[in-house]
């Protein structure tokens, strides 16, 4: 199971990799591959959400009898543990390899730093849609460049971070 998962690993390393093109070289591969698998669990996320919304909640209230979600809020909570799975597994095996933590920490860590993008999400649309006026779209945009650095900064160095080792003797 290990060699078909690295070959895995090797083929998706492959794809993304072919557009490391010169130009770009001046980004670390890693933040080239954080942006590559980032970008596709975005898409994928959005897509999903576009299924559940239309086809599977059908654009209707959601009832479960003791409780009813408007279809988007539906659709993000049905999608959201998918994307969350997939986010983590493309940052474990395709970004942060290699990190030295253990896998229960690397998700521990990560449930942590997604709820930290959640909440900067949520009070920075807040601030700058309701605080500075600004508009909701300019603000969304705003928001998710702020939100994607915090990410990659808080899974590079927190959640996927790598030990440093002493050589024996210093």
């Amino acid at each position: 199971m290990r060699n078909f998962l690295r070959k895995i690993r090797l083929i998706l390393w492959g794809i993304i990799d072919v557009f490391y093109i010169k130009p770009l070289r001046f980004i670390p591969i890693e933040t080239f591959r954080y942006a590559a698998t980032g970008g596709a669990n975005t898409v994928f996320d959005i897509t999903l959400y576009f299924v559940f919304y239309n086809f599977v909640f059908h654009k209707q209230i959601v009832d479960f009898g003791f409780i009813s979600f408007t279809p988007h809020i539906a659709a993000f909570l049905f999608v959201f543990p998918i994307t969350f799975i997939s986010g983590f597994l493309l940052a474990k095996y395709i970004t942060f390899t290699e990190s030295t933590l253990r896998g229960r920490v690397q998700l521990f860590r990560y449930i942590a730093s997604v709820s930290g993008s959640i909440l900067l999400n949520y009070f920075l649309l807040k601030l700058f849609v309701e605080g500075f006026g600004w508009w909701a779209t300019f603000s969304k945009i705003v928001t998710t460049v702020v939100v994607v650095i915090y990410s990659y900064i808080a899974q590079k160095y927190f959640t996927f971070k790598k030990k440093i080792m002493l050589s024996e003797g210093i």
